[in-house]
């Protein structure tokens, strides 16, 4: 069954969680695709995870390139899965995408500084829940711990 995770981003950018939350896909085994809302967004994330950390980088490469299929971990605006990734990573409000269940892993990144997009998160988690799929929503406390809120 395809586990929808949301995490509300309060405190942290996404710059920092999102690779962190990659590390992890990867240690799994898993392939990875992150699904941007806008060019700008994948162009900065493409240059970010190269550099994100001084010892380390995360291999990826864009939807854009002839070998995009062969990416552990894929950035790209549209719907596809051409790396057969198990978990998709939706940042920027990109809906839950129609395949869902053909994924291990559902990970939504939310502002947690943006009403509107933590409704709309709100709406995933209850659509997630009445299509049958294991959600859980995720906020850091103040110690900046994930904590499950359903």
């Amino acid at each position: 069954m395809t586990e929808i995770l949301i995490y509300q981003l309060q405190r942290q950018p996404l710059e920092r969680v999102l690779p962190a939350l990659i590390e992890k896909s990867l240690e799994r085994g898993w392939r990875v695709i992150v699904q941007a809302a806008s060019e700008e967004r994948l162009e900065a994330l493409d240059a970010q995870l190269w550099t994100f950390r001084d010892d380390s980088f995360l291999p990826h490469g864009t939807w854009r390139e002839a070998e995009a299929g062969q990416q552990p971990i894929l950035l790209t605006l549209d719907g596809d899965n051409p790396n057969r990734a198990e978990v998709r990573f939706l940042i920027d409000g990109v809906p839950t995408p129609a395949d869902a269940e053909d994924y291990q892993r559902i990970v939504l990144l939310v502002d947690g500084e943006d009403p509107d997009a933590v409704a709309a998160a709100l709406a995933q988690q209850n659509e997630g829940r009445a299509k049958g799929f294991a959600v859980t929503y995720w906020r850091p406390d103040e110690e900046g711990r994930w904590r499950r809120l359903g």
